[in-house]
């Protein structure tokens, strides 16, 4: 239930449901939860999935079919079922059940999520499907929830047992069961009234990202309170205390540094730049390389040898400058074969990094943990890949300690920096790819068999397009900071 995260969240769901729009990332976890699904009911082959076929939103007329399909199968008492998306309906409230089984007239459900592991809001869920299953007459005795095992290899051959973890969280669900009708309540007198005030705090963040994040950041053009880094519990303090602009809060208000420099920025309306950034920029050797991963995740893994989850790079861009004054020229690779391309991708990187030179990354703890992760996967090229590992220079860091522009709004990535210091390379003007999660998105659709040549060598360009713009962005940085 939205109003659990938020009650603005829920009114605007009802009763402005444009204001909602999900970013690729969203829409891509979405889709590993249904590859989840799809997977958890491939372990039971005897199942029967209600309505015929996988839905997201039922309309009214198919929400019928569903409840009357669910009850007509629960109503052969002598049977042993097992159900996807058995539906239910109590008091207004619409539930569908993952996995619903009946063995021996004993009842249990299971809800699938393609997380790895239970998390704080789940049996919250569950509770409140127990609680309608209870009120329309189906007893259930155990409640589980059913989440990727990320230790899990995957063997090929479509063979996905031991692939999720069941984990019995029945008591919880029974101590909050008796909470449902108060949420049911609450949520109505929301919805009954008009759009109510919640000032941005942890729970924009906590469990998911609200959509209406930035939305409720908005503030006639001024930088939100919400702006200010590291710290969602000072921003809540700082509302309730009356602060809506980021230029109206007290300097003793402030507990570090950085949240120091982006309220003098704010306030004055100009980059704040420590003549420092020079030096330590200069301090950087030659040959650089600027290199930057992209990669591939699956709730599901689909290559052999791969895990849930596991970040599994397909492609790179990286810069390359020999010496001060020179010329910088660009090498790339990309694997779209829809082959596992972790081999391909170590090997090359290795011969286009050499074995001498920084190689330059924007948030090396991503870099890093591809390059040791390849270093375990391909044990004969390891001693070469450390070594590559051994010559990463960050340069967030350099970044964040001696810049910061208004127009950043209190973010320190590359896509939040770039416009303030190259406006002309803007990531916007791609027509495919904008973000790493509308790459993935696309590497997605591109490694679809039902994917056409001519959409997948378009998917290509802007792939290679937009990770080539990450490593210039990176150097066009450190060219107007040296």
């Amino acid at each position: 239930m939205g109003s659990r995260q938020c009650p603005k969240l829920l009114w605007v769901s009802a009763n402005e449901p444009e204001r909602i729009v999900f970013g690729k990332d969203v829409q891509r976890i979405f889709a590993m939860g249904h590859q989840a699904g799809r997977a958890a009911r491939g372990l039971h082959p005897e199942g029967v999935l209600i309505g015929g076929a996988e839905r997201g939103r039922l309309e009214r007329g198919e929400l019928r079919v569903a409840l009357a399909e669910t009850s007509d199968l629960l109503a052969r008492t002598d049977d042993d079922l097992t159900l996807f998306e058995a539906t239910f309906e109590h008091d207004g409230v619409l539930v569908r059940s993952d996995l619903l089984f009946r063995e021996h007239g004993r009842i249990r459900f299971s809800e699938v999520k393609a997380s790895t592991e239970v998390k704080k809001y789940h049996p919250e869920d569950a509770a409140i499907q127990a609680w309608v299953m209870q009120a329309s007459g189906v007893p259930v005795e155990k409640v589980f929830l059913s989440h990727v095992d990320n230790s899990f290899v995957y063997p090929g051959g479509g063979k996905y047992a031991g692939l999720f973890r069941d984990e019995d969280i029945t008591d919880k669900v029974r101590a909050l069961m008796p909470l449902v009708p108060a949420w049911v309540s609450q949520a109505r007198e929301v919805l009954d009234d008009q759009m109510p005030n919640v000032p941005v705090g942890p729970r924009c963040r906590d469990p998911h990202v609200c959509p209406l994040l930035d939305w409720c950041r908005e503030c006639d053009g001024d930088a939100h309170v919400g702006y200010l880094p590291g710290g969602l519990k000072l921003v809540g303090q700082l509302q309730d205390g009356g602060y809506v602009r980021l230029r109206d809060v007290p300097v003793d208000r402030l507990r570090s540094d950085v949240q120091l420099r982006v309220l003098e920025a704010t306030v004055n309306g100009r980059p704040t730049i420590d003549p420092a950034i020079r030096a330590e920029l200069r301090a950087i050797g030659y040959p650089r390389y600027y290199f930057d991963f992209e990669t591939i995740n699956f709730a599901v893994p689909i290559w052999a040898g791969t895990r849930p989850w596991e970040q599994l790079p397909r492609q790179y861009s990286c810069h390359i400058q020999e010496a001060p004054g020179r010329d910088i020229h660009h090498v790339e690779f990309l694997d779209m074969s829809g082959e596992p391309p972790m081999r391909a991708c170590a090997e090359k990187l290795l011969g286009h990094l050499g074995n001498r030179g920084p190689v330059i990354v924007y948030h090396q703890t991503f870099e890093k943990t591809i390059l040791k992760q390849l270093a375990a996967r391909f044990p004969d090229l390891a001693e070469r890949l450390n070594a590559v590992n051994a010559r990463v220079v960050d340069l967030l860091p350099i970044v964040k300690r001696n810049y910061y522009h208004p127009d950043m709004r209190g973010s320190w990535s590359l896509k939040a920096v770039l416009p303030t210091v190259a406006p002309d390379l803007d990531y916007a003007s791609f027509d495919e790819v904008h973000d790493g999660a509308e790459a993935q998105s696309a590497y997605d659709e591109a490694i679809d068999p039902e994917t056409s040549s001519e959409r997948r060598a378009k998917i290509r360009r802007g792939l290679l397009d937009y990770c080539e713009r990450d490593t210039l962005a990176m150097v066009r940085i450190v060219e107007r900071f040296e």
